[in-house]
């Protein structure tokens, strides 16, 4: 994987994880996700979306659950911290300072 995809990758990851921390309830659904990463620049397949919040998930940063055939991604206390720039989880761009 070039250096570039990678860079993609982990920025994306933090795409959705910001998105969930804007939800009430902490979850999004991956059409939701999908067009969160669209309105960044990311037009990616449905299942490279699906591989991104998986990698989320083996850090421990969301739950994965299906409703049908969709899976929905629910915002961990790991994922929220890293969010917020408390804690640092490894394979998710690191979050700038909000000013």
């Amino acid at each position: 994987m070039s250096g570039y995809e990678e860079y993609l990758q982990l920025d994306a990851r933090l795409v959705i994880l910001r998105g969930l921390t804007r939800q009430a309830d902490g979850r999004l659904n991956e059409v939701l996700i999908t067009r969160i990463l669209d309105e960044f620049g990311y037009n990616r397949s449905r299942e490279w979306v699906r591989t991104q919040m998986r990698k989320l998930e083996d850090v421990g940063a969301v739950r994965l659950s299906e409703a049908g055939t969709v899976l929905v991604a629910t915002i961990t206390r790991a994922g929220l911290d890293h969010a917020e720039r408390r804690t640092i989880l490894e394979g998710i761009a690191r979050p700038s300072p909000e000013v």
